[in-house]
């Protein structure tokens, strides 16, 4: 979860922490190793995320494809989620997330060091309700990573699964209809883009 160079930080990368704002470890405190452009997703932003998402999650399963401080993938877990995936290739931040798992004794919670793509692509089809994508934002945007991350993603959800995208832009209806996703929800904070996509019906 790492931003362009090009746009100001949401969340300064220094060593500090984030905090889960709602279910069982609400106010809980996440320790987030210091990494140059780290952002995790705000506060504000996550509060909206999880009202379109109904606040409870119950049973769901949820993959963090591009985890970092790991906020969403929490979050998901303090809400019910009976199975999170965080997938993240730093070591040091995967480090972080498998002693945050262990403090907060969520053994829901699997923490995978590795590429997101390739874990994306090696998931079995119709696996996960709820995708999570949040992609490092490149000096060029990340198009390509961005479009291969979604065509991997889609394969997986199971109906009416969903998947939260953050981009440093729209993602507009054809191209996302291009993919067999529609987009039920878009937000804007600051230069990033989060977007609520579900299967289109043809999908």
């Amino acid at each position: 979860m790492k931003p362009a160079s090009h746009r100001p930080v949401i969340v300064p990368a220094a060593p500090g922490f984030v905090r889960i704002i709602g279910g069982l470890w609400k106010r809980s405190k996440l320790a987030v190793p210091a990494r140059p452009g780290l952002r995790p997703t705000p506060d504000r932003v996550r509060e909206t995320l999880f009202n379109w998402l109904g606040q409870d999650l119950t049973g769901l399963r949820c993959l963090d494809a591009f985890a970092g401080s790991g906020a969403l993938g929490f979050e998901a877990a303090s809400r019910g989620a009976v199975q999170v995936l965080l997938c993240e290739q730093d070591p040091g931040l995967a480090a972080g997330l498998r002693a945050n798992a262990e403090r907060l004794k969520a053994t829901q919670i699997k923490v995978q060091r590795g590429d997101a793509i390739a874990t994306l692509k090696g998931a079995s089809r119709g696996s996960w309700d709820l995708v999570f994508l949040d992609p490092p934002f490149g000096d060029n945007g990340n198009e390509a990573l961005f479009a291969q991350a979604l065509q991997a993603a889609v394969p997986l959800l199971s109906p009416p699964g969903c998947i939260y995208l953050e981009a440093p832009r729209a993602w507009g209806e054809e191209e996302l209809l291009a993919l067999g996703l529609r987009c039920s929800r878009h937000g804007k904070a600051g230069q990033v883009h989060y977007h609520l996509l579900e299967l289109a019906p043809s999908a």
